[in-house]
């Protein structure tokens, strides 16, 4: 059994990071790996609390007190098999997700630091490379039915990888030129080094998983099309629709860009290697690099904090992060957010100590014209912001009002759903008021047989979630068609992450 004095023994501690001077001139990834003695020491301080809470603030379910007793012990092979029976790439979610496992942690409502879940969990999925490589678990035999997967995110995946085990044909098509989605060209390497994702897509390729990039399903193969050729579809093409301000005087002019079009312009450059251009750039050509230019980020979220760390390493001569809302508290309002809920808190990413100024409850006026169309500045308000009615009321406060250098801006304030596309029309799919796909209970769209599954059907939100719910339309997929027995389901269509009531 775990330590049940471990957290009084050890302290919460995460390995130190890369210095700042030396990580903003690459693009490796800001963490290094933390060494078996530190994880030992942090994994101990997981107390089996009897009822862990951790299980439900993660939608994975994932065996947290169990593998962290077997790093504990030293027993890594086993935690391996531990961690990868309810997480297809926890090797991903332990470097993206924000960790809600670690907000319901048992030792948070005690007033201590709660165990370093997280780090535990991406050292663990590490030393499964390690130890020998991510080894394929190919089946004997086929059942006869095929499947194709549209979208390579993790939802996508995590089907993939799931209906591939249970003895179906899966075919992943992607739109873009290499797999991953998000996790490819959306994710900065910094946090996400893409050797990861193509050790797991070689695991899967193994596994008998079939990839089409450069496929546009509803342009360049049509739903008809692929309806004939399988007996199933999932539908996991994510929620890539941003959110925009069009109301805002000068948003036409030159310079102001949706988030993820510089993110994965930058990402493009990087997985170009060697010989790469020598700098970002859209597709037709027009410059989107940070490099000796004033950046302003609008958004206080995980997205914005990416464009920072990729405005730094590309040699910006300041950034402005802005964000609508007041600073939140360096500590949880347990009566606004009481544990085991994911508390609104002041987070600080590693982008943060890296450069760049905050700058919290104000709004953007005026995107300012220099005279020739291109951007030369925000004109910003201080506001306060409240809720009436269902509805968020913004009011600017008077004679607040300055204007900060700005040659490129980039709009982080969010996703409206998925993108509009001629595949849901083909497919008979609509999408509703939030831009989002809706499933039946068995992950079935309004269209038989087609199902959807992530981001697509949740609306924008954390990896752990996509992944769980590519579990789950795998299982029900595998139902669908008639297969032996029964696949994990983490989530139904209708679950929530933990909230107060």
């Amino acid at each position: 059994m775990p330590d049940p004095n471990g957290f009084l023994r050890y302290d919460r501690r995460l390995p130190a990071r890369r210095p700042v001077a030396v990580r903003i001139t690459d693009w490796r990834e800001v963490y290094p790996p933390a060494g078996e003695e530190l994880i030992r020491e942090q994994a101990t301080r997981c107390m089996d609390c009897g009822i862990p809470f951790c299980h439900d603030g993660c939608p994975l379910g994932n065996r947290i007190p169990d593998w962290n007793d077997l790093v504990r012990t030293g027993n890594w092979d086993a935690a391996v098999e531990s961690l990868h029976a309810t997480n297809n790439f926890p090797e991903f979610t332990g470097r993206l997700c924000p960790a809600p496992c670690e907000a319901a942690c048992v030792l948070g409502l005690g007033g201590q630091q709660p165990v370093t879940i997280k780090q535990v969990e991406v050292e663990i999925a590490d030393a499964a490379v390690a130890r020998g490589g991510l080894n394929p678990r190919p089946v004997p035999a086929s059942t006869g039915r095929s499947v194709a997967v549209v979208g390579s995110g993790p939802a996508g995946l995590a089907a993939a990888q799931q209906l591939a085990r249970a003895g179906h044909a899966v075919t992943v098509y992607e739109r873009d030129d290499a797999i991953g989605g998000l996790l490819r060209y959306g994710i900065p390497d910094f946090k996400l080094e893409k050797q990861h994702i193509d050790k797991r897509l070689a695991q899967l390729a193994a596994e008998g998983v079939q990839f089409r990039t450069g496929v546009d399903v509803g342009v360049d193969v049509t739903a008809e099309e692929l309806r004939s050729r399988h007996d199933a579809v999932l539908l996991a093409c994510g929620a890539l629709q941003g959110r925009d301000t069009p109301e805002t005087p000068g948003r036409p002019l030159r310079g102001v860009h949706q988030a993820m079009t510089h993110l994965v312009a930058a990402n493009r450059v990087v997985a170009a290697g060697e010989g790469r251009p020598a700098q970002a750039v859209l597709p037709d050509g027009t410059p989107i690099d940070a490099a000796g230019r004033h950046v302003v980020i609008i958004g206080g979220g995980d997205t914005a904090a990416d464009c920072l760390g990729v405005a730094h390493r590309q040699g910006a001569a300041g950034v402005h992060q802005l964000d609508l809302y007041p600073e939140p508290p360096h500590g949880r309002d347990a009566e606004r957010d009481p544990w085991p809920t994911w508390p609104w808190v002041l987070r600080n990413y590693p982008a943060h100590e890296e450069g760049g100024e905050r700058v919290f409850a104000v709004a953007v006026q005026e995107f300012v014209d220099d005279g020739t169309g291109q951007v030369k500045g925000v004109r910003i308000a201080e506001v306060t912001v409240e809720r009436r009615d269902g509805r968020r009321i913004v009011t600017a406060l008077p004679g607040s009002e300055r204007e900060l250098p700005a040659d490129l801006v980039l709009l982080a304030i969010g996703f409206e759903g998925t993108e509009e596309q001629p595949l849901l029309a083909q497919f008979g799919v609509t999408r509703n008021a939030r831009g989002a796909v809706d499933a039946r209970p068995d992950w079935q769209t309004d269209a038989d047989g087609v199902f959807v599954a992530g981001d697509m059907h949740r609306g924008a939100s954390l990896i752990v979630w996509a992944i769980a719910e590519g579990r789950a339309a795998a299982a029900a997929i595998h139902s669908y068609l008639g297969g032996v027995g029964t696949l994990p389901a983490p989530v139904d269509p209708a679950r929530q992450p933990l909230a107060a009531r």
